[in-house]
C-alpha cells in the first residue's frame, strides 16, 4: 500500500498486537478498522507507574527516568 501523502511503500508493524501501517518518509500511521479500537482498550488497561522515592533527597545527583505511556511505547518507531 502507498502513503497517501507522498506516495512511499507503507510498511507494516506489530506493536503490542496491534498491526500498524506507517510510512517511513512522513512517519505518517495509518490504522485499519478496529485497530484504534485495540489501542483505545489497551491504553484504558495500562496503569501508570508507581510514584518513586522522593528525588530531592538526593541534591539533584541522581534524576529519575521518566517512563513513557502506552501510546509512546506503541508509536516509538
Amino acid at each position: 500500500m502507498q502513503c497517501p501523502i507522498d506516495g512511499t511503500q507503507l510498511v507494516i508493524t506489530d506493536r503490542n498486537g496491534v498491526e500498524i501501517d506507517y510510512c517511513p518518509q512522513c512517519r505518517g500511521v495509518w490504522l485499519d478498522r478496529g485497530e484504534l479500537d485495540k489501542i483505545i482498550e489497551r491504553s484504558t488497561a495500562y496503569s501508570p507507574p508507581q510514584p518513586g522515592y522522593d528525588d530531592r533527597a538526593d541534591h539533584g545527583y541522581r534524576k529519575k527516568k521518566k517512563r513513557g505511556g502506552f501510546l509512546e511505547d506503541l508509536f516509538n518507531f
